[in-house]
């Protein structure tokens, strides 16, 4: 985050005002983390419905008793404890809008914190927090899924996924050459890049064959010829960061991978942060 707003106080100093106020609601202060993963499964409670479910794993050093008083206390009584699997979970009655770690918005009933060991740290909501402890129980995550989160060693983050069928055949994208080339996406993976500069994304989709690989790079491209005229329609700030990657975009078939990589300048990113 210093990065990309560290030439704009202004919103440098907005950011770190949003990091304080979710110390103040949680008693939690990411800037004592050292790395955060997210954990992300899709579920689906209903035949039209698919919901995303995620848990932060934070790393850093906590004392759990402390961490715990100073939950409680910022809960201002609206927090219960709960033990699990040998495990202390704190949860805190939110129900309301919360910008999670200063970054991002999301609706909140539930926050449930749990200090899975000396350097690691649960958040997220009550089950997908239990889940977390089973998960610990039974052994780290895919290890497929971590070489491939953490190939860009320099990368600011890191990310690899199943794509999952259920999840495809869920998805209504309007046209059925476009649906056939998504439905041979296997696995996801890729990397954030920041200097102080520019912020860079690559992307790449494992699919089932190299002709698949092949279609969908093809159909990214006629995606990208496209990209233009709805671009044109947006308003600023956000139309200056499209624009931005949207020149920069590159879409590269290796074999049956596609790898898209885009690049834009920090001050355009900045811009979009409130």
């Amino acid at each position: 985050m210093p990065s990309i707003v560290g030439n704009d106080p202004a919103k440098l100093a907005q950011a770190n005002a949003e990091v304080e106020k979710f110390k103040t609601r949680t008693g939690i202060d990411p800037r004592s983390f050292d790395l955060v993963a997210l954990g992300v499964r899709f579920s689906y409670p209903s035949a039209n419905t698919t919901k995303l479910e995620t848990v932060a794993i934070a790393h850093g050093t906590f004392d759990a008793k402390s961490l715990t008083a100073s939950t409680r206390a910022a809960a201002n009584g609206k927090a219960r404890e709960e033990k699990y699997r040998g495990a202390t979970i704190t949860i805190i009655n939110v129900n309301d809008q919360m910008k999670m770690f200063g970054l991002w918005n999301m609706k909140v009933d539930e926050l449930a914190i749990c200090v899975l060991d000396p350097n690691s740290l649960a958040i997220g909501s009550p089950a997908n927090v239990r889940a977390a402890i089973d998960a610990g129980k039974r052994g780290r995550a895919s290890a497929d899924l971590i070489a491939l989160a953490s190939r860009d060693p320099n990368a600011v983050a890191g990310f690899g996924a199943n794509v999952p069928r259920e999840l495809l055949n869920k998805l209504d994208l309007g046209n059925d050459t476009i649906a056939k080339d998504v439905s041979s996406i296997q696995q996801v993976y890729g990397s954030i890049g920041s200097t102080q500069t520019d912020v860079s994304l690559m992307l790449v989709a494992k699919t089932d064959s190299v002709q698949s690989a092949k279609n969908l790079g093809d159909t990214v491209q006629g995606l990208q010829q496209l990209g233009g005229l709805f671009i044109g329609r947006m308003a600023q700030p956000r139309k200056a960061l499209a624009e931005n990657a949207l020149a920069n975009l590159k879409i590269m078939p290796r074999g049956n991978e596609l790898e898209i990589r885009t690049q834009v300048t920090a001050a355009n990113l900045a811009a979009l942060i409130k």
